[in-house]
Parts: structure tokens; sequence; C-alpha cells
């Protein structure tokens, strides 16, 4: 019988009969690529039906956690690993995720058993120089370069480990299937029969995963919905920071970021991620404005910089490193409408110092005192911290979890917060000066 030849796309699995120059489902061009047919799941065996049962009826078990020996991994994970979980890391090239992997199998295999590190792109011998490279030494982790699934799975049922990692799952591939490795219906069985072995045996398994220009996780979309857990790894190549963002969790929070910074042994862990960031914060300098951003549980205080200066174009600049852009365009619009500064002419240049990305609206007040204190040249007290969301009639809004934000303000020595009036009984910090404001006008009043 003759195979059945469809074309799916690259991006988000969809498939047609014939070849599409831009895919219907996802609006991807040049993403439809031929592959051949098959039953997914059909070399798996079938697990035991299940049947229903009253929810009344159902047992809680206790979750066992592995630590991976990385607190700000633990952290990310929910508090550690969780026995037959999946996990997916993502980022991109060279960011860190084989050397985090490589941290936590280590630490894995002296306390909790054998670990076996599938290296899927790399020799034994390229890891084996990373590891002399970090210092590590650990005789229960087992490296395996293998790039087919069967195998990879042979490997498993004999060693019985505690912990699998699988570098990456774009290189992985299986016989059952024609197509080229890193298809959507090669890392779509792959990622199946390894889920299958994970959930069956109680086997944690990391899985890599490469990202695409776009900043997304390459391969199907199926991917982040078949996995318990989708890691992120965000960086600049210019800095020596990391963030380890979760955005999707089933075992935790999915606000949960663990901070790092690279350093020739490897990545290290960064206990106060608000202290390093305002390391290098100059002082009277206008354009300079500190916010308290909450990253799930923890509160971290970045530094936010704007630069506003006469547009030699007839259409003004409106850049931003870490901060939406469309959120700037929105406020500096407030600025203009409600304040009065005239900013039409003006280029805008905006950024959070250290590589940080904040995407809650708590910290819109701290981007407008910082676009003001520029365009107006005029300091903002080093010693102040700002809060609150800004609406487009100018209000100031208030906020989650205020006391959390400015007691970490208050670690640090900062002794003014502005926040918005409505919070202002939700906190008692001392030492910290309280100015509640209720609107934009009012704030750079008693700012600048």
């Amino acid at each position: 019988m003759k195979n059945r030849v469809l074309f799916a796309c690259q991006k988000c699995g969809h498939q047609s009969a014939k070849w599409l120059g831009r895919c219907p489902d996802c609006g991807s061009w040049n993403s439809m690529a031929e592959e051949v047919a098959v039953k997914s799941g059909s070399a798996v065996p079938h697990a035991e039906a299940a049947k229903p049962v009253r929810i009344s009826q159902v047992t809680r078990d206790v979750e066992e956690r592995l630590s991976c020996g990385i607190s700000e991994l633990d952290r990310v994970l929910g508090g550690g690993l969780v026995a037959g979980s999946m996990v997916l890391i993502g980022g991109d090239p060279g960011i860190g995720k084989s050397t985090l992997l490589l941290q936590a199998s280590a630490y894995l295999s002296g306390t909790a058993g054998t670990v076996l590190y599938v290296s899927a792109e790399e020799s034994a011998q390229q890891i084996k120089l990373r590891s002399i490279r970090m210092g590590i030494n650990a005789d229960d982790l087992f490296l395996l370069a293998e790039t087919n699934i069967e195998r990879i799975l042979t490997h498993i049922q004999q060693l019985k480990p505690r912990a699998v990692i699988v570098d990456s799952i774009q290189t992985v591939f299986t016989g059952a299937i024609e197509s080229a490795p890193g298809s959507v219906s090669q890392v779509r069985e792959s990622a199946g029969r390894l889920m299958l072995t994970a959930k069956g045996s109680g086997i944690p398994i990391f899985l890599v995963g490469h990202v695409t220009k776009d900043g997304a996780l390459a391969g199907p979309r199926v991917l982040e919905h078949l996995v318990d857990t989708v890691l992120y790894f965000e960086g600049d190549a210019g800095h020596a920071f990391r963030i380890l963002r979760a955005v999707k969790n089933r075992f935790g929070s999915t606000n949960e970021i663990g901070v790092f910074e690279m350093k020739d042994s490897g990545l290290c862990e960064v206990r106060n991620p608000s202290e390093l960031f305002l390391a290098e914060r100059p002082l009277g300098v206008s354009g300079s404005v500190v916010v308290a951003a909450l990253e799930g549980s923890r509160p971290l205080l970045v530094e936010l910089q704007a630069l506003v200066t006469s547009s030699s174009f007839g259409n003004p600049r409106r850049t931003t490193i870490g901060i939406d852009h469309n959120r700037l365009a929105l406020l500096v619009a407030v600025l203009e409408k409600k304040v009065g500064l005239h900013l039409s002419g003006q280029d805008i240049f905006l950024n959070a110092a250290g590589g940080v990305r904040l995407n809650e609206p708590s910290a819109d007040l701290a981007i407008v005192m910082a676009v003001a204190s520029s365009h107006l040249d005029k300091t903002v007290d080093p010693q102040s911290v700002f809060l609150g969301e800004v609406g487009l009639s100018g209000e100031v809004r208030g906020i989650s979890q205020p006391e959390l934000r400015v007691k970490e303000a208050a670690k640090l020595g900062f002794t003014r917060c502005i926040l918005p009036a409505g919070n202002l009984k939700q906190v008692k910090v001392k030492g910290v000066e309280l100015v509640g404001v209720k609107n934009v006008d009012e704030a750079l009043q008693r700012a600048l």
C-alpha cells in the first residue's frame, strides 16, 4: 500500500493535502513541508483503559519532589522536580540551557541516584570538556550520544535512572516515520513516547527546545501542551544575567522567575537580584527611576532609564528595551493630553537596566516619571521608589501586594515611596515615607 503524503506546517502542525504558500491556521509563510502520513502512536503500546470515578473517592497523593540542587531552578519548578513530570526548557542558542541542566544532573546523580544525560547534538567528549571546565565529576551521571528514540527508550528501561535529560528534542527521531528530524511528525511522536515513559515509570524528563527568530519554541505548538512545565531562558548576550521564567507549570505558579549570572565555571545563582540590578545605578541624573516590580512571589527592584531628545526626523522614534512598546506610546499620550508635556516632536528611548523584561502594569508610574524627568531635565530623588498603574484619564490605580514591594525597597535603603492613594492603608513599613497620589499630575508635583 502506497504511503499517503501530507504537507504539515512546521510551526503549528496544521496539515493539508496540498502545498500552500501560507498556513491557514497560524498565518506563517513558506512553512508547509512534505511529510509521510502515519498514525501517531502506532508503535506505542496502549495503556489500560481508565474508568470514571467519583471526585469524592479520588485520593490525594502527596507529591514527592526532588531538589535539583539549584534553589533558583527549584523555585521556578514550584519547589522541586515532580516524579513523572516532563519539563521543556527553551532559549536562544548559547544562553546556558545545557549548562544549567548539566549542573542540575550532577547534583541529582549525587543525591537521588543515577541520571541519564542524552546528548543528541554534542558528543560525550564535548560534554566531558564542559564538565571539566565547570568542575563536575559525578560517577552516577551517564552520558549517551544518541538520536534514535527507540534506542534511547531501551537504555532508559535498562538503566532505570531517577531523571533523564534529552538535549534536544528537535534532533531526536524515530524510525517509524520517514520525515527528517525536527519535523512536526518527528517532534510530536518522539515527545509522545517520552511522555508515556515518564508517566508510566515515574521518571522526570527534561527536554531542551530550540527557539525561533521571533522567540517562540521551534516545532509544533502541541509540544507545549504535551509537557507539564515550560520554562524560557531569557537574557542578552551583552549581559551576564540570565532569567529563567515559567510560562506553564501544572505543579506550581507560572509567574516565578529564577535569576542567574553566567561565569566561567557555569551559571551562578543570584540570591538578591534587586541589589545586583541597582549596583551601577547613577545618582543625580535625570531620567533614572526605580520601580518595585513583582515576579511571582518575588519583589524585584529595577532601574528604568529614559532619554528624551529632539527628533531630526519627521516621525519621532519610540524605542524600548525590556518594556512593551505599545505601553510606552500609551503613557506618552497620557503625558501630552493630561499633563501638557509636548512630546510629539521628541525621540523617546526607554530601557530596563540589567536586561530585565517588565510586563506588569505597576511599572506605569515609574515609566511616566522617567520620561518626564528626562524631558524636563529634572532629577528624581535617588531614595524614592515608584509604584502604580496609570489609566487613560491620568489616574493612578492601585496594584497588588504593595507592602511586599515596599519592604523590599526598605531593605535596600530606600526611604520614600510614591504609590497609589488607594494602597496607603495596605502598607505599614517603618522607615519609609509613603506618598499617596491620585493622578499623574499630582505625582509629578510630589516627585519633581
